[in-house]
């Protein structure tokens, strides 16, 4: 069993930066795929950015490209998300997700599904004011 905690949310104001945590505990994730989605009100959740813990690969997307950056750090067990240059529009519940290592080859799309992620954090509230 996984379980995942975020941290690091808050108010900031346009422009500004924030750096969420996900710190993971039950196993180490070395293998797994480690999301973050966000969830802005009366929208539905969606993909940000993810990486695969064994060999660093990312993707974005296109909204947040350029802004934010994912990383790890093996030895915590935790994963990170830089966001740089934050945008009212980034407001949103952010979330942090694992999942198991697919078994096959996959497409891009893959990474992006909600369904993908078996492993769910509780949110850590953004609010970015213009």
């Amino acid at each position: 069993q996984v379980q995942l905690e975020e941290s690091g949310g808050g108010l900031v104001q346009a422009g500004g930066s924030l750096r969420l945590s996900c710190g993971a505990s039950g196993r180490t994730l070395s293998d797994y795929i480690m999301g973050w989605f966000r969830q802005a009100p009366g929208k539905e959740r969606e993909f940000v950015t993810r990486i695969s813990w064994s060999t660093g690969s990312t993707s974005y997307a296109d909204s947040v490209k350029g802004r934010f950056t994912i990383s790890r750090d093996n030895a915590k067990n935790t994963v990170y998300l830089q966001m740089n240059n934050l945008k009212p529009e980034d407001t949103a519940v952010y979330y942090c997700a694992a999942a198991q290592p697919p078994r096959s080859l996959v497409s891009s799309r893959w990474y992006r599904l909600m369904s993908t992620y078996g492993y769910w954090g509780q949110g850590t509230q953004v609010t970015v004011s213009s």
